[in-house]
């Protein structure tokens, strides 16, 4: 564990330098590859639209969310990481009001609702999840909490740390899983909030039960909604299904990874993004990139996200500041959930959510605030530095992955054994 006395010790060592610029390159190739997909296939939505509209729009649109996302990319990069740590209290209670501003304006032309979900804000001229706000949210308080329960030595402390985690959580489900109707989004609270106790330094035993109570929850929250028991039901009996509508979207999606072959049909080719799959370019947008680029393809984009998540935890483990760690951790598993749950449910793996693809899918509000998280991350990259952490943790010999796990915190009762 590294304390408050022992993180400032080690920032004596660390100098600001340069930022991870590898990160960069991988976020900005993904980034490229979704803007290239939707020109891709941008006509063919278009033309299936009800409404008469030019064959660039989608790729007009996501020029425009990624000329915003850049802004909150840098706006992220430039304000220091200290300064959410002063707001993270107000932080989230704003995005909690705006997770239950769609259900209760949902009369008005304010509240956007559609599929039986309420999940946006319309303004008329752009339209506003604040599901995503709420992610950016929790990483930043949870960060700061956990940071200062690690300082106290207060870490393995059920009534001090896991019960205000746990309501904190619970509260947020209950907002986007129960009212907004998202289970998808719910999977990357999830995610978030496991991989953070993590790294913080729970002890193996309190992460396992919070793993189960996590686990309890989505079951809680599967059994009283009828549309996900069916999404479970196809999922696991697939063959079975009379409906033709509850295995539509995964045959669909199936089709088109199988159809892309070994090399993929090209630029251009899609036929799914023809009406034949939902939501082609925003949570199915996996299965038409296997579509166009194939297997090899695939590999090579697979590749690229392993790739950045690997310089994630390199940041994260080269951050003697545990809150800077922390925070590393929180958008780690924020990229990292999304991921794994979009690309499993589009090959079959998961049962189907509505969750989009880091970087590529076409969307607004999920790539402005994903690009603000690396925006931070690349921010935090600058005052990494292995050596100083080693001679502050155990001299220059130790190597502190070789603890508990990566970037795992070695004790988490450091204030109340006064160990460095």
């Amino acid at each position: 564990m590294i304390s408050q006395r022992a993180g400032t010790r080690a920032s004596a060592f660390i100098r600001r330098h340069r930022p991870d610029m590898l990160m960069l390159l991988f976020m900005c190739i993904l980034v490229l590859l979704g803007l290239i997909i939707i020109y891709a296939i941008s006509p063919p939505l278009a033309a299936r639209s009800a409404q008469d509209l030019d064959p660039n729009h989608f790729m007009y649109r996501q020029v425009l969310y990624l000329l915003l996302g850049a802004g909150a990319f840098v706006t992220a990069y430039v304000v220091p990481a200290d300064w959410w740590r002063k707001v993270q209290g107000k932080l989230l209670i704003g995005a909690m009001l705006l997770g239950v501003a769609p259900f209760i304006l949902q009369a008005t032309p304010i509240g956007l609702c559609a599929n039986d979900a309420c999940r946006w804000l319309d303004f008329g001229f752009i339209s506003f999840q604040p599901a995503e706000v709420m992610k950016f949210a929790l990483v930043v308080f949870l960060a700061s909490f956990l940071s200062v329960r690690m300082q106290q030595g207060k870490t393995n402390d059920i009534q001090a740390t896991l019960v205000p985690v746990g309501i904190t959580l619970v509260t947020l489900a209950v907002i986007v899983i129960g009212l907004q109707k998202d289970l998808g989004t719910g999977i990357t609270f999830f995610g978030i909030v496991i991989t953070m106790l993590f790294v913080s330094g729970l002890s193996w035993r309190l992460l396992g039960l919070a793993l189960a109570a996590s686990l309890l929850v989505g079951v809680a929250f599967t059994i009283i909604a009828p549309h996900r028991i069916e999404r479970v039901m196809t999922f696991f009996n697939h063959s079975s299904v009379t409906d033709d509508k509850e295995g539509y979207h995964i045959d669909q999606a199936l089709i088109a990874v199988g159809s892309g072959g070994v090399t993929g049909r090209g630029l251009g080719q899609s036929i799914q993004a023809f009406g034949y799959l939902p939501e082609a370019a925003n949570d199915s947008i996996f299965a038409i990139l296997a579509e166009i680029f194939g297997f090899l393809g695939t590999v090579a984009v697979l590749a690229i996200f392993a790739a950045l998540l690997m310089r994630l935890l390199r940041i994260m483990d080269g951050s003697a500041n545990p809150y800077y760690r922390l925070l590393m951790a929180g958008i780690f598993g924020w990229v990292l959930s999304h991921t794994v749950v979009n690309v499993g449910a589009m090959l079959g793996i998961f049962p189907l959510t509505g969750i989009t693809l880091p970087f590529v899918s076409f969307g607004g509000t999920s790539l402005l605030f994903i690009l603000a998280a690396m925006g931070l991350a690349l921010q935090i990259s600058r005052y990494t530095g292995h050596q100083a952490q080693s001679e502050v943790t155990g001299g220059p010999n130790e190597d502190r992955r070789r603890g508990r796990g990566f970037g795992r915190s070695r004790d988490a009762n450091f204030g109340r054994t006064g160990r460095a």
